[in-house]
């Protein structure tokens, strides 16, 4: 039996980390092919798919590399990374036969579209997988602040953050083994106990909103088309939970 998805539009944000693969910097060609893959795989599904990467991979305005630089100068350069990277996932998008628009929040007409809520919403109407590239154009805000922001502004389902671990632990489970995978958590857990899930900025507007956030692995081939199909995988964060 074909899977059916249990979301019709989703937000995935997936770390500039992710897209470096096992490289100390960078992006991983391979692993971005891949990825590109479980996209359109997942599109195939006739899921509205939204993009939102971060820029770490390239550049950070809170590195170590940033230290001395005026913090909205560093910030900006972050935003242009994720420009660098929506491109790449772009191209590899294509190149697997999915038509993908970058839409960013810093305009820069001759390699991308302007970010417009109502163009974004009807791309995604069109088939077509949207990246929203550039952050929130603002400095001070993550590009975890952006994935909120755009999936309360896209009328998405779910906001899917796909990352390097398997989802929310009690600890980091590099450093502490006997961290516990926390399975289902709400928003305020997440905030009060400091879990890192998200930045509170971006906790705060999927809690106010309502949007669930599933917290899940991307290197486990099939992940995206479980979490978009309802599948129990990773952390799931939304309301508090019912005894």
């Amino acid at each position: 039996m074909a899977p059916t998805a249990k979301y019709q539009r989703v937000l995935l944000k997936i770390s500039g980390e992710a897209l470096k693969g096992d490289r100390e910097y960078g992006i991983d060609p391979v692993f971005i092919i891949n990825l590109a893959d479980q996209v359109r795989e997942v599109h195939a599904l006739g899921v509205e798919i939204g993009i939102v990467t971060g820029g770490g991979n390239i550049f950070r305005g809170a590195s170590e590399a940033a230290a001395h630089m005026n913090r909205s100068v560093a910030d900006s350069i972050g935003m242009l990374g994720t420009v660098i990277n929506s491109l790449m996932l772009q191209d590899a998008l294509e190149r697997a036969g999915t038509a993908t628009r970058v839409l960013s929040a810093i305009q820069m007409s001759q390699v991308c579209e302007p970010y417009i809520r109502r163009r974004a919403i009807r791309h995604m109407e069109k088939g077509r997988i949207v990246i929203l590239a550039g952050g929130t154009g603002n400095p001070y805000f993550s590009t975890d602040s952006a994935s909120a922001l755009r999936a309360n502004e896209l009328g998405a389902d779910v906001l899917l953050k796909a990352t390097k671990v398997d989802g929310v632990y009690t600890a980091d489970p590099a450093k502490d083994p006997s961290a516990r995978l926390l399975e289902h958590i709400s928003y305020q857990e997440a905030i009060s106990l400091d879990l890192r899930v998200m930045d509170t900025s971006a906790l705060s507007l999927c809690r106010d909103n309502g949007i669930p956030i599933v917290v899940f692995n991307l290197f486990r081939p099939g992940n995206i088309r479980r979490a978009v199909c309802g599948e129990k995988i990773g952390t799931l964060v939304e309301g508090a939970r019912h005894a």
